[in-house]
């Protein structure tokens, strides 16, 4: 499970000009899904995202983590971050999850992040998403969780 991570001071998205998620300080999640990907992988995967430091402290370091600045999550679906992109000039697939276990794993990833979170907005699966951020920073993580 991949998980781009863009510390915002503001992010929303919407469907058909319609805001479904909206946060003001706090991280944008891109969550992507692949094919061997577990419900452990999820729970693994958000623990890192809730407890990465990416937030500065007093003096100016990143020191803090989403939780503990406080800040919102918004997770948007992003099936593309799973794509091979090692050789040629398009993207290959074949290490996506199919796209009923990629609904199932991203639901199941935002069920996690709203029992453990106070301030969680989604995205919504297979929907064209507008995503409108301020990258505060700009400051962006790559993570990944690997079945063990």
């Amino acid at each position: 499970m991949i998980a781009l991570l863009q510390r915002v001071s503001h992010a929303k998205v919407e469907v058909g000009q319609q805001c479904i998620g909206r946060i003001g300080q706090g991280l944008l999640v891109f969550l992507g899904v692949e094919k061997e990907d577990t419900q452990h992988s999820a729970q693994q995967l958000l623990q890192r995202v809730l407890g990465y430091r990416v937030f500065e402290d007093r003096s100016g370091r990143m020191n803090h983590s989403l939780v503990e600045a406080d800040g919102g999550l918004l997770i948007v679906p992003q099936f593309t971050l799973a794509a091979d992109t090692r050789k040629g000039r398009r993207p290959g697939f074949s290490t996506a999850a199919p796209p009923d276990k990629g609904q199932r794993l991203f639901e199941y990833f935002t069920a996690l992040a709203r029992q453990a979170h106070h301030t969680v907005a989604s995205g919504k699966f297979g929907a064209n998403m507008q995503v409108s951020l301020t990258n505060d920073g700009p400051v962006t993580f790559w993570l990944q969780s690997r079945v063990s």
